[in-house]
């Protein structure tokens, strides 16, 4: 498997992999290939390098998006969405895709990365609930499900309430 930076030629596979990502998640509206399509498209939030794919022998085998949102007046990082080619699921692409992207994310500067996913998966990637870092839940997002990640080991504390690109329709 090799972990590198999209390019537009990736663009088809990544929305056929998105789409068949979620088709059966638990937590999907369906839409989460057209968010990263219409994400690609705001040059205020949309980061070239960290937008990744994963590839084995030719074939997208998954992707990741850090996309920049707000927590008050802070920039920091959306993780939105994780995406593995079902038949590729629980082999560690996913986990890879994540790690590869937070190292990437504190060479830019990003401080902290937020995200709202399994409360089972992401803590295993280091993420916690986003209260404890300051971060105002937004109303109808459950905590357990709503986490952040320390991406620097000396940043400042933040808080307040959070500000996605507008794509995201919150």
């Amino acid at each position: 498997m090799h972990i590198r930076q999209e390019t537009i030629h990736d663009y088809n596979a990544v929305y056929s992999l998105v789409k068949e990502a979620f088709a059966s998640a638990e937590h999907s509206d369906g839409t989460e290939q057209d968010l990263v399509a219409a994400l690609r498209k705001n040059k205020e939030a949309f980061i070239p390098k960290l937008s990744l794919v994963a590839e084995d022998r030719g074939t997208v085998t998954g992707h990741i998006l850090f996309t920049k949102m707000k927590v008050g007046s802070e920039t920091v990082l959306a993780l939105a969405p994780l995406s593995v080619k079902p038949e590729y699921q629980r082999q560690g692409i996913g986990t890879a895709l994540i790690r590869e992207g937070h190292g990437i994310a504190a060479e830019l500067g990003y401080a902290y990365a937020v995200v709202l996913g399994s409360e089972t998966y992401y803590p295993r990637m280091g993420y916690r609930p986003a209260e404890e870092f300051g971060i105002l839940i937004p109303e109808g997002f459950p905590p357990q499900n709503y986490m952040a990640i320390k991406l620097l080991p000396q940043v400042k504390p933040i808080h307040g309430d959070v500000t996605y690109a507008k794509e995201f329709g919150m």
